[in-house]
């Protein structure tokens, strides 16, 4: 559904958070190196459980390669620094959302250059930010909520629950 990319992320048990959310949702994650981690890091792992096998994952080897993968796509930059709301964007289907690593965020220079497709989360104003991982996940839900949750099993889907009458 939509794209989500990491830019240079630093905790293993946030991507593999991510990598979670990105089974579940099918959507595609890219990683933009440098990493804080090996792809083979056993936390990574750990935090993505038995879902890797359902996870499309590309690495680059910076933000331009993974620009260039994506080229076509409208970009969405989720920073602490933007006036506008996640809510008002319209989540085109195959969208790239685009996060920074955890003590820093996206840099000022790629901030700059895509002013206008900068976002925010809303929260308390002194507050730094949200974990990574749920920021992904507030977003990647606000735009499958756009779509009606297509694809995804939506309530009165629960063939998977055995309720006892």
């Amino acid at each position: 559904m939509f794209h989500i990319v990491l830019v240079e992320p630093e905790i293993p048990q946030n991507a593999g958070n991510i990598a979670r959310t990105c089974a579940a949702t099918g959507c595609v994650l890219h990683l933009v190196k440098p990493l804080g981690f090996e792809i083979s890091d056993k936390y990574l792992k750990r935090a993505g459980l038995d879902y890797w096998p359902f996870v499309d994952v590309r690495v680059h080897e910076n933000f331009a390669e993974a620009e260039a993968a994506l080229r076509g796509v409208p970009f969405y930059f989720f920073t602490t620094k933007a006036k506008k709301c996640y809510t008002e964007i319209p989540f085109e289907k195959g969208c790239a959302l685009v996060f920074g690593k955890e003590t820093a965020g996206l840099g000022e220079e790629l901030l700059k250059a895509h002013r206008e497709s900068c976002v925010r989360i809303p929260m308390l104003g002194e507050r730094r930010s949200l974990n990574l991982s749920n920021s992904v996940a507030v977003a990647v839900y606000e735009g499958l909520r756009k779509h009606d949750f297509e694809g995804l099993e939506k309530q009165g889907d629960l063939h998977r629950l055995k309720w006892d009458d």
